[in-house]
């Protein structure tokens, strides 16, 4: 009797077993993959306009749909996020339509802003707008050995892209076609993921570090916006996403995510100053130590320290450190900023300070 009952037991478990794995891999099969259509989509926390931004996310990226309700779609990013967005902005792919959209010749739209023009001209009509960071395939291009190619106005050769004249024809991903000046595009060859616990100090060269800092500065004057991530409004981790973005880097979209990439920079922390800076000599001398060890380009991070041993400290702020105690970051707008009581520009939150990365 109870051999009859353990065998129907265990039977019982691997029917069970079976169909949660079928399912798994039915599941794994319908996947819902789509491409982001407009210049920015709005990802929100809840299937309705009122409800919080979380991010931005920009053309030509691939997300996963996860969830539906009327014509919103709940999508992962690859930033990584997960929140709600309209079906308008996304084109959903099969598997066979994604490959080649991914295998496809690519151009990044360089400009903080712009559009593309439904005929080559900037008196045509235009299709849709642009920010720095997106992503388009290019819809004419000629395949030549010799780089001449044959009238087309972009020339693959060698797996590289050549662009020639004054404009370019471009294609989004449901397949409408239009031109983009040429001189707003670059080639774009997939880019370098620098996830949580990956990188360090020489991730990045010196010649991309001055190009990351040079997109930040860009954006000057650029409107705080929560959850922003482009010339229509940044926060603080968009404003270094986006300048490592336009330079073929992704890092993940949070400041307390961020910190976790490439290498720790030392920084003493003196926990007095924390509520206490009226000692203005001594305040100014630790603000002067936090930054001794920083170099142009290096993440710096602000907040709260870890209450205890073990614990995390919990991040707030992030900003790129530009070198003689100044930063540039997005608090009420983009701007530039001194860490040294004292300076004309001082960062009032300055003393929250806490910690650096390296890539």
């Amino acid at each position: 009797m109870v051999k009859r009952i353990l065998s129907a037991v265990i039977a019982a478990f691997a029917v069970g077993f079976v169909a949660e794995a079928q399912e798994k891999n039915t599941a794994e099969l319908e996947k819902r993959m789509a491409v982001v259509e407009l210049s920015t989509i709005y990802m929100r926390q809840q299937p309705d306009y009122e409800s919080a931004l979380e991010t931005q996310e920009l053309m030509g990226t691939v997300v996963e749909i996860v969830g539906e309700q009327g014509y919103w779609r709940e999508i992962v990013s690859p930033q990584p996020y997960r929140a709600w967005a309209t079906e308008k902005g996304l084109v959903e792919m099969t598997e066979e339509e994604l490959k080649a959209y991914e295998d496809a010749p690519k151009v990044m739209f360089t400009g903080l802003y712009g559009h593309i023009y439904m005929e080559p001209s900037f008196k045509a009509s235009t299709l849709c707008d642009l920010v720095g960071g997106d992503l388009l395939r290019l819809a004419e291009y000629a395949e030549s050995g010799d780089g001449k190619g044959d009238g087309a106005e972009a020339v693959l050769q060698d797996n590289r892209i050549k662009l020639k004249g004054k404009w370019t024809e471009v294609m989004l991903p449901s397949g409408r076609k239009g031109h983009v000046p040429t001189k707003e595009l670059k080639p774009h060859y997939g880019f370098m993921s620098i996830a949580q616990g990956e990188g360090d100090a020489g991730s990045i060269d010196a010649q991309t570090t001055e190009a990351i800092i040079a997109q930040a500065e860009k954006l000057l004057g650029s409107p705080y916006l929560w959850g922003g991530m482009s010339a229509k409004g940044v926060d603080c981790s968009g404003l270094v996403r986006i300048s490592h973005i336009m330079n073929g880097i992704l890092l993940p979209r949070n400041a307390s995510q961020q910190i976790n990439c490439g290498d720790r920079v030392p920084m003493p922390v003196n926990p007095r100053f924390r509520d206490d800076r009226s000692d203005a000599q001594a305040f100014k001398e630790e603000m002067l130590a936090r930054v001794q060890n920083l170099r142009r380009g290096d993440l710096v991070f602000f907040g709260t320290p870890a209450s205890e041993p073990g614990k995390k400290p919990r991040i707030t702020h992030v900003g790129i450190y530009l070198g003689e105690g100044r930063i540039i970051h997005s608090s009420h707008m983009v701007r530039f900023n001194s860490l040294i009581p004292g300076e004309a520009d001082y960062y009032e939150n300055a003393h929250r300070l806490i910690a650096a990365i390296r890539l």
